[in-house]
């Protein structure tokens, strides 16, 4: 009979899953809409009836380990998800105590990119790193920091935020309500505000100009940088150098072997890790010099989200 873990990544648009092998198989998997659901109860009928579904598919005897869950704002000490804005659940849900009225295993919960983090250690590019740290380069940016072989949880489950750390005082605007936060810097949605900044700022001509605010989307800034497109370029540039900055600061903190950059904004490729190495290496104390790589995710082509939740029990077995 062979173990398994279900693997779970609760997004604000949908939920994925998967039943996950300690090879990292995915033996099978689905997704569910998240902001459906206003009614917790509503939610958790639905997804165990479709995880039901999935494991049914399944051709092999299996016996259910544990289950793992990254989502915004999650609390590895609590098992609750805490405050997240872009779900429709509000305030501090508790997760875990829903799901072990479902199953009777073991249920971790923490944020997504700690759960990416964990991922890339069991599964990824990190598997013989003890020191490092992933960033998540999405609609926001988070980060999982990983010290001695151990995701950094803090004291009260919410550490290693760098998506908020300040990178301007009074800067952009964020969604968390505060004003220049890194992720509003680099992100998907920080590269197409430095897009429309370098719009009022220059003369440049550029095909990006025809698209509206809504309408950008970041691979299209990385088609246009491909085809050498100067604005397009600039902007991967000036976002490279802010995220080089406040890596900087990160290795200082914890001088770690390598840093993962991870999600759709590091499919860029070179226009986005050539300027962050540059920058880095340009604002880094001299012992630390020339030591830290910037990597892609070992996981990128994978169910990277489900891969992590999972990891969050294979960890804890192998533990």
């Amino acid at each position: 009979m062979k173990e398994v873990v279900i693997g779970i990544d609760i997004g604000g648009t949908n939920t994925k899953f998967g039943y996950v092998d300690r090879e990292g198989n995915n033996l099978s998997s689905g997704s569910i809409p998240t902001d459906k659901y206003e009614n917790l109860d509503d939610y958790m009928d639905y997804l165990h009836k479709e995880l039901e579904k999935c494991k049914n598919e399944i051709d092999e005897d299996i016996k259910l380990a544990g289950i793992g869950i990254g989502a915004p704002n999650g609390n590895y000490y609590k098992g609750t998800i805490e405050y997240a804005p872009n779900l429709k659940w509000k305030g501090v849900v508790n997760l875990t105590d829903h799901f072990n009225k479902y199953y009777d295993v073991p249920v971790r919960l923490t944020n997504d990119a700690n759960a990416a983090a964990l991922g890339e250690m069991i599964y990824g590019g990190a598997k013989n790193m003890k020191d490092f740290i992933v960033i998540t380069l999405g609609t926001g940016l988070g980060s999982g920091i990983v010290v001695n072989g151990d995701v950094v949880h803090g004291h009260d489950g919410f550490a290693g935020e760098l998506g908020h750390t300040i990178v301007k005082p009074n800067g952009r605007r964020c969604g968390c309500g505060r004003r220049g936060c890194l992720e509003t810097y680099v992100s998907a949605t920080g590269i197409k505000r430095t897009v429309f900044k370098l719009f009022a700022a220059t003369m440049e001509d550029s095909e990006l100009r025809k698209y509206s605010y809504n309408e950008l989307t970041a691979e299209m800034i990385t088609k246009a940088a491909e085809k050498g497109d100067k604005l397009a370029l600039e902007a991967f540039d000036n976002t490279g150098k802010v995220l080089g900055l406040k890596l900087a600061d990160a290795v200082a903190h914890t001088s770690p072997e390598a840093i993962f950059l991870f999600g759709g904004l590091s499919k860029a490729g070179d226009f986005i890790f050539k300027p962050v190495q540059q920058y880095m290496e340009e604002n880094l104390l001299e012992i630390y010099k020339n030591k830290v790589k910037i990597l892609p995710s070992g996981l990128m082509d994978k169910n990277a989200a489900v891969m992590g939740a999972s990891a969050l029990i294979w960890k804890e077995i192998n533990d």
